[in-house]
């Protein structure tokens, strides 16, 4: 059986994930930037994020920190902990606006998703809460 995961993002705009057939002797991460369009894969997991938000690919470019600058560890915990209070916010729409929160995100801490999946999911963390004015947890580096 092959393994999926799904993370979905929906801000107003679509994020969306899909499995994908790989060769998992090579496992390969892939990073294509087309206008406002990010897309991860990794061929030794067997899946595929696509997140697409307005400015993301260029806030990205200019404004987030040089890949190998956070530890792969740095990166798990702090998804576990914004990706954790997403979700939260996604059960309560009476209080947090449906709007940016509209879908449950799929991230399970127990898989190694690699380092490219998780430094671009803390970066978009980071770009939606400097962008819309949220605090998921913690200090929120303003970029």
């Amino acid at each position: 059986m092959k393994n999926a995961v799904y993370i979905l993002i929906i801000l107003g705009t679509i994020i969306a994930c899909s499995t994908a057939k790989t060769n998992v002797e090579q496992p390969v991460t892939k990073n294509v930037a087309l206008s406002d369009t990010v897309r991860i894969a990794n061929d030794s997991l067997e899946y595929e994020v696509i997140i697409i938000d307005n400015g993301f690919s260029t806030w990205l470019a200019s404004r987030a920190f040089p890949r190998n600058y956070y530890s792969q560890s740095y990166l798990e915990t702090k998804n576990r902990l914004y990706i954790t209070e997403w979700n939260n916010r996604v059960l309560q729409p009476q209080r947090y606006s449906p709007n940016l929160y509209e879908m449950n995100i799929n991230y399970n801490p127990t898989i190694d998703y690699g380092y490219e999946v998780n430094y671009l999911i803390y970066n978009y963390m980071i770009y939606f809460q400097n962008t819309y004015k949220q605090k998921l947890w913690g200090y929120v580096p303003s970029r």
